[in-house]
């Protein structure tokens, strides 16, 4: 496991998982203190329970407005995540919980403890995905308390030096607020290498290392340096010497900004270096990168801040803003995934003991087949009016006949079919699912966490959800080759893509095409073009044979640094 501590005369060294490549240096900074949650157990006169409730009502309305402003300045993972929080803090289950609280005697602040604590008791019990949006509900819980007592917003201060900011777990509201070029270097005690921090740190290019155990030891004002790439936290470090790796890393990042494709390795082996994109302004800002087209435009925003499904004609204005961005280029659009951590209000969820392993993604299609026919129905619409070809995918796809039934939908409206391999049952049946579709993109994230048997965003287990594990590049392999067998692209779309070491990696076992965070783009792109195809396909054999994920990581550095 990760977060192993081991000390000198000179410095302290923690370890943990790394996330984001770079380096950064300075002293570290912690999360501002939360409001102090009152614990008022007296009993409200009835009278006055009316204005509590009002109380609450608005600072639930102040809060999920905010960040739902945010989220329409962000780009990217970040507002992605952001919208979703927003719709937490109006979420009917919550609202429900606290006004009834209330309207029993209790004050607008000790309900919404009491409130949040009864749904993250449920989240936690329910585990997986879900079990991660108890950080997100809990600063929910702060925000809108903070908002009752008319205090300042909680949150993570704003350095006035480059710091390196050390925090149990960030919330996506701080994470995506955080400014470069102040916040250096990020760790955290918990989250894993697909938690909200970590991806979201990628798309702000912030180095970042997660599941590092023992910085809360570390008192704000000592200096330190988070090295993203191999997961050290040096602390105390020779200031010379650290000065030196900041430079050596930005010189690397001039390298990376000089790139602007296309996509090959240094003898020629062309490979398609894409995007991922959640709307029309993710899809706006990645056009000014070096992608050349789209490998993922997830769909979920238009579909989960709402109270009703969307119509096909607002789907497909939506749709088509980012078909217009990438006008000409490649564009996959993958279809609804939504359950588990992302749940639809309109599309009655019932409880369910596993969410992770529950009604998700193409699943919903299964109890609700209309929502899957209206989301096509405007995707074609977008296409035709942008004249356009998109290519359209399904997630959590398990067996070859859920992908021929997706495909005969998708080429009834003229549109290319394809799905997501994320179930390992999946990447084992590939030649079959090939028989009916015409491409296929890896999801690592959940293909890691499924393979493996351990929930991806669990600190404890972030080493066994590592995509650098060797059973699941065995599978990535599989997959491949079985595309590679008829002709077919096969790309890869999870954060693994934005790992530039491991991209040659996925390279060497035949992927077609790398899409990741538009802020990833470029780093993936210049280390290609530094290495031979041969030497991918070395460094890809090597890491199929090593006998953990750092093993593979420490032997792929050696073949291709």
């Amino acid at each position: 496991m990760t977060g192993s501590l081991r000390s000198d005369s000179r410095e302290t060294v923690l370890r943990g998982t790394p996330v984001v490549p770079g380096v950064g240096y300075g002293p570290v900074i912690r999360p501002g203190q939360r409001p102090e949650r009152p614990a008022d157990t007296s009993v409200v006169d009835e009278a006055a329970r009316g204005t509590e409730l009002e109380r609450f009502r608005e600072a639930a309305a102040t809060v999920a407005a905010r960040l739902r402003g945010r989220a329409e300045l962000a780009s990217g993972a970040a507002s992605e995540v952001l919208a979703a929080n927003a719709a937490m803090a109006q979420d009917r289950g919550w609202l429900k919980a606290a006004e009834k609280l209330i309207a029993n005697g209790s004050a607008a602040t000790a309900a919404t403890t009491a409130a949040t604590e009864q749904i993250a008791s449920m989240f936690l019990k329910l585990g997986g995905l879900m079990a991660e949006r108890v950080t997100d509900l809990r600063d929910i819980r702060d925000r809108v308390i903070a908002e009752i007592l008319g205090l300042d917003e909680p949150g993570v201060p704003v350095p006035t030096v480059p710091s390196i900011l050390f925090a149990d777990d960030l919330a996506p509201a701080d994470t995506a607020g955080l400014d470069a070029t102040l916040v250096v270097g990020l760790a955290t005690s918990l989250g894993g290498p697909t938690s909200h921090t970590a991806i979201i740190a990628r798309q702000l290019g912030i180095p970042c290392i997660v599941a590092a155990h023992g910085l809360d030891e570390v008192p704000a004002g000592v200096s330190a340096l988070v090295d993203g790439k191999t997961g050290d936290i040096v602390l105390e470090p020779n200031a010379d010497e650290a000065v030196k790796l900041v430079a050596a890393a930005k010189a690397e990042l001039e390298l990376v900004s000089k790139w602007s494709g296309p996509g090959t390795t240094a003898d020629g082996h062309a490979v398609d270096i894409l995007a991922n994109v959640q709307d029309g302004a993710g899809a706006r800002a990645a056009r000014t990168s070096a992608a050349d087209g789209v490998g993922l435009f997830r769909t979920e925003l238009c579909f989960l801040d709402r109270d009703s499904e969307p119509t096909v004609d607002e789907q497909a204005e939506i749709y088509g803003q980012v078909l217009d961005a990438f006008a000409g280029h490649k564009v996959v659009v993958r279809t609804l995934d939504a359950g588990s951590d992302k749940p639809l209000r309109f599309a009655n969820h019932a409880d369910e003991a596993n969410p992770a392993l529950g009604i998700r993604g193409i699943r919903i299609a299964e109890q609700d087949r209309g929502i899957l026919h209206r989301q096509l129905d405007g995707i074609a619409a977008a296409a035709k009016a942008t004249n356009s070809s998109p290519w359209v995918m399904a997630p959590m796809i398990a067996t070859a006949a859920e992908a021929a039934e997706f495909a005969a939908d998708v080429r009834e409206r003229g549109l290319k079919p394809g799905v997501m391999i994320e179930v390992p049952a999946a990447a084992l049946l590939a030649e079959h699912i090939l028989e009916h579709v015409d491409f296929l993109s890896i999801g690592t994230n959940d293909l890691a966490q499924y393979t493996m048997a351990a929930d991806r965003m669990s600190p404890q287990l972030a080493a066994l959800t590592d995509p650098w594990q060797p059973a699941v590049l065995a599978l990535v392999a599989h997959t491949a080759k079985a595309g590679a067998a008829v002709g077919k692209p096969v790309g890869v779309c999870g954060e693994a893509a934005a790992d530039p070491l491991l991209a040659c990696v996925l390279v060497g076992l035949g992927i077609t095409s790398l899409s990741a965070a538009s802020a990833a783009v470029a780093h993936v792109g210049a280390k290609l073009s530094t290495v031979t195809f041969d030497k991918c396909t070395e460094a890809a054999a090597a890491a199929v044979r090593a006998d953990s994920a750092t093993a593979a990581r420490a032997a792929v550095a050696a073949i291709l640094n």
